[in-house]
């Protein structure tokens, strides 16, 4: 099985060249070895609201939509209201409910909560981060 690649600007380019010479998907993925349904949702997904195929502004488009972290790496106003109620004795069940019951607030499940107190205890190797979880462990067991 071969493993994906994201399209390359160079194959945007070539895409919105074949297409504007009248070249159908199914041309146009043989030539850059490329499943027809790629192709096609490429296509649908990046053109601009004139309904035209633009190279950058697909590019820009796929960039966007790319995973850019957690919720509490994104936003410090969650990552502060989350990391204060951990301090405070608060199990991460308990913050995801308020969460869910405060409107107004972005929402995070605990599941968030604990990957991102995990990852914090990976990346910078300090355990005190594990002070925060109910049960103080600093790996998790199987899910």
């Amino acid at each position: 099985m071969e493993t994906y690649t994201q399209i390359t600007l160079e194959e945007r380019c070539n895409i919105a060249q074949l297409q504007a010479s009248g070249s159908s998907i199914r041309e146009i993925a043989s030539t850059l070895d490329r499943s027809p349904s790629t192709i096609s949702r490429e296509i649908k997904r990046n053109s601009d609201s004139k309904g035209g195929y633009q190279p950058l502004y697909a590019d820009q488009q796929g960039l966007a939509r790319r995973w850019t972290g957690s919720k509490l790496d994104r936003n410090p106003e969650l990552r502060e209201f989350v990391l204060g109620r951990l301090a405070s004795g608060f199990s991460p069940e308990q913050i995801a409910g308020k969460l869910v019951s405060s409107a107004g607030r972005s929402r995070v499940s605990y599941e968030t909560i604990y990957r991102f107190i995990y990852a914090q205890i990976t990346r910078t190797k300090d355990y005190r981060w594990r002070h925060l979880l109910p049960r103080a462990k600093s790996k998790r067991g199987r899910r």
